[in-house]
């Protein structure tokens, strides 16, 4: 900020950088003033030994006027000579004279033409100078717009980003919201893997009790249930943990909360002569699954005990494409009737085809015979017809006057 007369200006004020321009363009020029005085002292300086001998000489003309003077009447006899000599001296003189004067004239007008051209120079250097700096800062402020407007971008995304962190917070921080995510995920999942005809979503078994999912599996092993489960909170306090004996202790109430889940889905969702031996716990993350693998084995197998098989979303994912095959394999075997009446079906109608081709052929075989009877008249015809092409009525007559019908008209 500067502040002039009382007012404030900013640094980044128009006005203010077009004066402080100004200012520095005055600056330049004084500089230039300076430097084209300062080179004219110069050339006044080689001047005054010039103004010097000149001096000297005007001296000596005064001096050899003076001698003329004083012995113009002791060499009058050689007066004219003399005087010749003195023209000659004079003019040879003005001649010297007019010579410096020329030097020095040509020595000032090229003094003055190099500053001049010195002159011209640092403006055009100044004016290159200025206009690269103004083209640099277009250029460095359209770089800064173009980054604004990148940061500008990236933070909507980041607030959008944000927005949803949140909203998965405030679905994870619900009980009742992170069960429906989970079931939300494991329909995802099924719908993928398998055909819409091959599932049940939030099925009712005979106790009433009601399944996430439950796959339709041929017998055996029958109907099986996939129900998720979430155990966050237990899982969120075991990452929190910060000393050993807390980790210990919150790694085995994780392992109490999956137990719980294991053991209410093999009581409610096994049932004999309705389900599979077994059912899924599916658990919608693998973080999750991968620490229970890792920390827990007991529990995975007590699961296995209970008949109850804990799966991620990876393997789950591979877990019903391993069922999909089950099922297109189940649904060929019972296909299998229908399709051996099919081919039997199918056979009949190739004997049939057969029966009809060798009919087909028989009449091909009659029209082939007729076509070469019709072939054979047409030849006898054609050889008939280039005879009577040829016919000589003159011989016909001198052998057989009797067969030759007259032209003329006997009436």
């Amino acid at each position: 900020m500067i502040e002039i007369g009382g007012q404030t200006y900013a640094l980044n004020d128009p006005l203010v950088i077009a004066a402080m321009v100004g200012v520095v363009v005055l600056l330049l020029i004084l500089v230039l003033l300076i430097v084209a005085v300062r080179a004219a002292g110069r050339s006044a300086r080689l001047a005054e030994p010039l103004a010097q001998q000149l001096g000297v000489l005007g001296s000596h003309v005064q001096q050899l006027g003076q001698g003329q003077a004083q012995l113009q009447g002791n060499i009058q006899m050689v007066s004219d000579t003399q005087a010749s000599a003195q023209t000659q001296v004079i003019q040879t003189m003005e001649r010297r004279l007019a010579d410096v004067q020329q030097q020095m004239q040509d020595r000032l007008a090229d003094n003055a033409m190099r500053q001049n051209r010195a002159l011209t120079e640092m403006q055009e250097r100044m004016k290159e100078s200025l206009h690269g700096s103004s083209k640099q800062t277009t250029a460095s402020l359209t770089q800064l717009q173009e980054r604004l407007a990148a940061i500008d971008k990236a933070q909507e995304n980041i607030t959008k980003l944000s927005g949803d962190v949140l909203g998965l917070q405030d679905i994870l921080s619900n009980k009742q919201r992170r069960g429906m995510f989970g079931e939300i995920q494991l329909n995802d999942i099924v719908s993928k893997a398998l055909p819409s005809d091959a599932y049940a979503l939030q099925a009712t078994l005979s106790n009433g009790r009601r399944a996430d999912c439950l796959i339709h599996l041929p017998n055996p092993p029958g109907p099986i249930v996939i129900d998720a489960k979430f155990p966050l909170e237990a899982f969120e306090a075991l990452a929190a943990a910060e000393t050993r004996e807390e980790a210990e202790r919150r790694l085995k109430d994780f392992g109490n909360a999956v137990r719980v889940h294991i053991k209410a889905i093999s009581e409610r969702y096994i049932i004999d002569g309705e389900t599979a031996d077994g059912a899924l716990m599916f658990v919608p993350s693998e973080a999750i699954y991968a620490e229970l693998h890792a920390r827990l084995p007991q529990v995975v197998r007590e699961g296995f005990n209970l008949r109850v098989w804990v799966v991620s979303p990876t393997t789950c994912m591979a877990t019903l494409n391993t069922m999909r095959a089950i099922l297109k394999d189940a649904r060929m075997r019972e296909q299998a009737g229908a399709i051996r009446k099919m081919l039997s079906q199918l056979h009949r109608d190739v004997e049939l085809v057969v029966e009809r081709a060798g009919k087909l052929e028989t009449h091909f075989d009659q029209a082939r015979r007729d076509v070469e009877g019709i072939t054979t008249a047409a030849e006898r015809a054609g050889k008939r017809a280039a005879k009577l092409d040829n016919f000589d009525f003159e011989e016909v007559e001198a052998e057989a006057p009797g067969n030759v019908v007259p032209l003329t008209d006997k009436s």
